[in-house]
């Protein structure tokens, strides 16, 4: 997804949580001698792709799991992905030139795993009986975690990025447990969802502490590759027929299915990498917020998602708390990466 670093994203320089470590210095960015203006437009470019394809990603898995089997169509969306970033790297040389070892690969497979099989296998069985907004909000919590995991792990945490994991956490619990108790929402997925979360959290950890591929993106198509293996087993082994599902399946859940694949694992991992090499992560970071909200969005306007006022709420004090945390650990290192999702 190397040493811990300190910040939220600590580790998250490896695959799909690492960012590209340029092989130039970054290009100027804006009200730092910009050449007409170009970077910033790219970097806003971008950073907006980002913004919006992977706030997207939350409804797409919803209208994707709704007729699709979540386990196997998850991994046949990292499969193509994987086989696409694959060649890419293969063509370019990137992978003669890493030249990654047995245990890094072994590595970027355990990493991947945690990532896109407990991580976002669990987030499509959840979002069968959740709604993709509070999905998503959920999901927004997955920087505090890594916080708690260092701090765990005897890592040193600043007093304010610590009061910032308090308010997220009291926020998923303002968020999950009334909606839980009053039925409005199934309350197995919202657990689902908070396990998922965890996996995310302690995959981006982990990735600090083993042996990883040095090349993003090498590490990025064994993570997927690895990870889609798993998750159509596992699918299988849970009774998922995705022959029958595909021949009954309604062609808006094989769009979304394209779409996750073409934007949300190519497009946007394409546009936060390059984004990375050229502006501060501080301001990347906010990505983090950004995506809850534009998923919150679109799922009321789209799929008419009812949005409970302990949901709003809840949600509200999570992406304040990221936003603190985001904002007290960029002060003290700029250059960690936030998780990438594929």
């Amino acid at each position: 997804m190397q040493g811990v670093r300190a910040g939220p994203w600590a580790g998250s320089r490896r695959g799909i949580v690492r960012h590209v470590t340029p092989t130039r210095a970054p290009a100027p960015v804006g009200g730092r001698g910009a050449a007409a203006g170009q970077p910033d437009l790219l970097g806003w470019a971008a950073l907006l792709t980002v913004y919006l394809v992977w706030g997207s990603t939350y409804l797409a898995i919803r209208v994707v799991v709704l007729a699709l089997p979540p386990l196997t169509s998850a991994g046949l969306r990292f499969a193509v992905a994987g086989a696409v970033v694959l060649a890419a790297v293969t063509v370019t040389g990137r992978l003669r030139a890493s030249r990654p070892t047995p245990r890094q690969l072994l590595g970027a497979a355990v990493v991947g795993c945690l990532l896109l099989v407990t991580g976002n296998g669990l987030v499509s069985i959840g979002e069968q009986h959740v709604p993709s907004a509070v999905a998503a909000l959920t999901i927004a919590s997955v920087p505090l975690w890594v916080v708690v995991f260092r701090r765990a792990s005897g890592h040193g945490v600043a007093r304010g990025t610590m009061v910032g994991v308090l308010i997220g956490f009291i926020g998923v619990a303002g968020m999950l447990v009334p909606t839980g108790l009053q039925g409005t929402i199934d309350p197995f997925s919202l657990a689902i969802l908070v396990v998922a979360a965890l996996s995310w959290a302690s995959g981006s950890y982990l990735a600090t502490l083993i042996p990883m591929p040095r090349d993003a993106f090498v590490s990025t198509a064994v993570q997927m590759l690895a990870a889609s293996a798993v998750l159509v087993v596992a699918g299988l082994a849970l009774g998922e027929r995705p022959d029958v599902a595909v021949a009954q399946a309604h062609p808006d859940s094989v769009l979304a299915l394209a779409y996750l694949i073409v934007f949300g694992s190519l497009l946007a991992f394409t546009a936060y990498a390059w984004v990375l090499q050229h502006w501060p992560i501080s301001r990347v970071a906010t990505y983090a917020y950004v995506n809850p909200l534009v998923a919150v969005v679109l799922g009321g306007l789209i799929l008419g998602e009812p949005l409970t006022m302990p949901i709003l709420l809840g949600g509200a004090a999570i992406l304040v708390a990221v936003a603190i945390v985001i904002r007290q650990e960029s002060q003290r290192a700029r250059e960690p990466a936030p998780p990438v999702r594929a």
